[in-house]
C-alpha cells in the first residue's frame, strides 16, 4: 500500500493539476505484448505518412509544461518535459525507443495524447510518494546512471519518497532505483496535465488506454486521480481490471 500526495504548495501554484495514477500488480513483463507493439507501430506509421505529428512546444499541452518549468527555474529547452523530448525524438527519427513492454506502453500513450507519463516500481519505493518542491537537501540518481548523485535545486518540483528523489523537474527524468524493468510486477504509472479543465478528458482517455494495454499482462489494475481537490490517494488491492472513477 502506497500513498501518493500532492503537496499544498504545488496544488496552490498549479490549481488545475490532475494526475492519473494507474496501479498494476502481477505484471508480466517478459511475455509478448502485441497490442503495445501495434500501438508503437501505428504512431510511427502515421508520422511516416504525414497524417499525424506529435505535439510540439507550440501546442498548449506542451507550452503549459514549459511555462511551469520556467516557474521553478528550469530551462525547458535544455531540460525538456518527458513528453516533449519523446515527441521530438519521434518527429526527428521516425521511431520511438523500445525499452520493455510496460515502459513502451506508457510512452505510446504519452505521445499519442501529448501528456507526460512515467512509472515507478513500487517494490523499490520506500514510504509514501509526494509531488513537492525540493529544499536542496535531497539526492537523485538518474535512470541509467547508478554511479551519479545529483542534488535538485531548492524550489524545483520533484516526486520523492522517504529515501530520495524519484523524478526531477516534475517529469523530466526518473530515478534509477525505482526504474521499471521486465521483472517489475507491482508498478505505479502516472500521467499528468496542468489544465484539467481543458484536458481532463484527454487524461482520462489516456489512463483508460494505458490500463487496456496493461490488463492483458497483469492480474489487477486500478486508476486513481490526484489533484488539489483530492490531494491524497492510497493505493490498495483491487479486483482484476477494476477502475476507480475520477473525482467529480
Amino acid at each position: 500500500m502506497t500513498t501518493f500526495r500532492l503537496s499544498p504548495a504545488v496544488a496552490d501554484a498549479f490549481p488545475d493539476t490532475l494526475v492519473a495514477v494507474v496501479i498494476t500488480t502481477g505484471l508480466r513483463g517478459r511475455e509478448a505484448w502485441p497490442a503495445t507493439t501495434a500501438a508503437l507501430q501505428d504512431l510511427e506509421q502515421q508520422v511516416a505518412a504525414g497524417t499525424w505529428a506529435p505535439a510540439d512546444e507550440s501546442d498548449p499541452r506542451i507550452e503549459a509544461w514549459h511555462t511551469a518549468y520556467r516557474s521553478f527555474g528550469t530551462n525547458p529547452r535544455r531540460i525538456r518535459p518527458s513528453v516533449d523530448a519523446l515527441g521530438r525524438r519521434l518527429a526527428k527519427k521516425g521511431s520511438l525507443p523500445r525499452i520493455n513492454p510496460a515502459v513502451d506502453s506508457y510512452n505510446a500513450v504519452s505521445v499519442r495524447h501529448g501528456l507526460p507519463a512515467g512509472a515507478f516500481d513500487l517494490d523499490r519505493v520506500t514510504g509514501d510518494v509526494e509531488i513537492r518542491y525540493a529544499d536542496s537537501s535531497e539526492t537523485f540518481t538518474p535512470l541509467g546512471e547508478p554511479g551519479t548523485t545529483e542534488n535538485p535545486r531548492a524550489g524545483e518540483i520533484i516526486y520523492a519518497d522517504t529515501t530520495d528523489v524519484l523524478t526531477r523537474h516534475w517529469n523530466h527524468r526518473d530515478a534509477h532505483r525505482t526504474r521499471v524493468t521486465e521483472d517489475s510486477t507491482h508498478v505505479a504509472f502516472v500521467l499528468e496535465t496542468l489544465h484539467a479543465t481543458r484536458d481532463g478528458h484527454l487524461l482520462r482517455t489516456a489512463a483508460g488506454e494505458l490500463q487496456d494495454l496493461l490488463t492483458g499482462h497483469s492480474t489487477r489494475s486500478t486508476v486513481h486521480y490526484l489533484g488539489p481537490a483530492h490531494p491524497r490517494v492510497t493505493t490498495q488491492g483491487s479486483a482484476p481490471g477494476s477502475h476507480v472513477p475520477s473525482p467529480g
